[in-house]
């Protein structure tokens, strides 16, 4: 059986919640991840429970600051047995090279998949023009984000699934996307702007898909995701 490409975000306050929504869940999973609330509420406690669990994780704190605390940042998250670890792709050449230096240097066996974080699902061209100053669209501004970080040393980035293929075209077949913004087509769309469905991700070249709350706010969670496994031609990925 193919394995998942669904990856769980554990976006809630405490660990005992994250635990009983990844338990009911696990079978169906390619990963959880925890990001910033989770982790500022329980620490290196949640990863470490997630593992209890089985399960692989995906360490979505957006590291971006100077080279030298960001390489810090991605050495702990190596001690931490992190599968995944991400940083913001707009921190620069120098930042970039730090973080997959950092990451580089972990033992065999423990060297997280370092992604770059590339424009966020929530932001339209107006935003990034408004907030950056400049006169890139969203695809053309994620293309030049996803190019800088495959150079620094970076193994992918993370995209909404409208930027997959410009992706493709620029960083090649062998370059992670991990593509948040996806939503079942019965779904909400909550505060996500550049969205696809499962299914129209995975055809496009997703590597991984980011899916919260269609799963954790259905009446059946694993059913839920069980379903988004079977759209994407994973069967129940058990």
């Amino acid at each position: 059986m193919p394995e998942s490409r669904i990856i769980l975000p554990l976006d809630v306050p405490t660990l005992a919640e994250a635990v009983r929504i990844a338990r009911t869940v696990a079978p169906h999973l390619a990963a959880v991840k925890i990001g910033k609330q989770l982790f500022t509420a329980e620490g290196p406690t949640a990863v470490r429970a997630m593992h209890e669990l089985g399960l692989r994780v995906f360490l979505d704190l957006k590291f971006h600051d100077i080279p030298n605390t960001v390489a810090g940042a991605i050495e702990s998250a190596c001690a931490l047995g992190v599968w995944m670890v991400n940083v913001h792709a707009s921190g620069g050449t120098t930042m970039l090279k730090a973080a997959a230096g950092a990451a580089a240097k972990a033992p065999a066996g423990s060297r997280p998949i370092l992604l770059g974080v590339t424009v966020l699902t929530s932001l339209s061209d107006a935003d990034i023009q408004a907030a950056w100053g400049t006169t890139r669209t969203v695809p053309e501004q994620v293309v030049h984000l996803a190019t800088a970080a495959k150079a620094a040393g970076l193994e992918g980035v993370v995209a909404s699934p409208q930027e997959i293929r410009p992706i493709r075209q620029a960083c090649g077949s062998g370059f992670l996307i991990v593509t948040p913004g996806v939503r079942p087509a019965d779904a909400a769309l909550d505060d996500q702007q550049r969205v696809m469905t499962p299914g129209g991700a995975i055809h496009a070249g997703a590597d991984y898909l980011v899916i919260g709350r269609p799963i954790t706010a259905a009446p059946d969670p694993a059913d839920a995701a069980q379903r988004i496994n079977a759209e994407c031609g994973m069967g129940n990925a058990e």
